[in-house]
């Protein structure tokens, strides 16, 4: 594998070769690391987070928002963490054909990731590709979780800026405190704000986020359905993005995502599949312990 000549053509933004760059990646062929290597990461490059509980309406808030963007000539890249199968590890959801309306613009790259296993929800990959679509100059970068269990925090580890997609039926205090969400927001969205609460849920929100001490993350009302708010929401990501507090949590940022590529090297000779065939031998066997077992990996 010519790993210079591959590196050069996603520098000039090819998207063929994006794709192959993000596959071979993503399935840990040999010498990916070698290509990470080569690739040029000095760009400030927004990555946006975009996270909430299922029904939310996420996916009509990116698609405006993404939409938006292009309309500005703007390159984007959207990665959709979706769950996978536990058996072939394959993106259910697929490539979200509900974007079909903007599949074919030529500014715009959609790439699903299954999460794989990974126990927060995110793909083990997901930093590796990132940096790939910062490598290849696209303007905007967003990560759209699905929305269950950790991996609705887990994104504020990945991102630069993090979005939580509320709905005026989230009201209840203790939903609002769910897995940690209200911490790790940089924006609050209340979508769907035509419907009943809608006005009395944001009031809530800011004052919540206003009280105490740090920075005070912006409430921002949309129906995404109708387009509504999407230029507010761009100017409170870009605004965030740009912001004193923001600059100083990139190191902490950075680190945490050194964390993941040195545990995604540590864990890249762990097969799953040949793991099962032993421990189909072993686990019956009188006194077998997993934890005892694991220290012999």
């Amino acid at each position: 594998m010519d790993w210079q000549s591959l590196s050069e053509r996603v520098k000039a933004g090819e998207t063929g070769a994006i794709a192959r760059a993000i596959s071979l990646v993503e399935n840990n062929f040999t010498g990916a690391a070698t290509f990470m290597e080569l690739l040029d990461l000095s760009t400030g490059i927004p990555v946006i987070g975009i996270t909430g509980p299922p029904g939310a309406g996420k996916s009509s808030l990116v698609n405006e928002l993404v939409a938006f963007w292009l309309s500005q000539n703007l390159k984007v890249a959207v990665i959709a963490v979706d769950p996978s199968s536990p058996f072939n590890f394959g993106a259910l959801l697929g490539d979200r054909l509900r974007m079909s309306g903007l599949f074919t613009h030529p500014h715009l790259f959609i790439r699903s990731l299954s999460s794989r296993g990974s126990l927060g929800g995110l793909s083990a990959s997901i930093i590796e590709t990132i940096d790939i679509f910062k490598h290849a100059g696209f303007d905007r970068i967003v990560v759209e979780t699905v929305g269950v269990g950790q991996s609705e925090v887990e994104i504020a580890g990945v991102a630069d800026t993090t979005v939580v997609v509320m709905v005026p039926e989230s009201g209840d205090e203790v939903q609002t405190l769910k897995s940690g969400v209200m911490e790790i927001a940089d924006v609050f969205v209340v979508n769907k704000s035509d419907r009943e609460g809608a006005t009395r849920f944001a009031s809530y929100l800011r004052e919540r986020t206003q009280s105490g001490h740090g920075p005070h993350p912006p409430v921002i009302e949309t129906i995404a359905t109708q387009g509504k708010g999407i230029n507010q929401l761009s100017e409170a990501i870009l605004s965030q993005h740009s912001s004193i507090e923001n600059r100083g949590r990139k190191y902490l940022l950075m680190a945490e995502k050194l964390g993941r590529i040195l545990a995604r090297r540590r864990m890249a000779d762990f097969n799953m599949q040949e793991e099962s065939v032993k421990l189909e031998q072993l686990a019956n066997k009188p006194g077998f312990n997993l934890y005892v077992y694991a220290k012999t990996i």
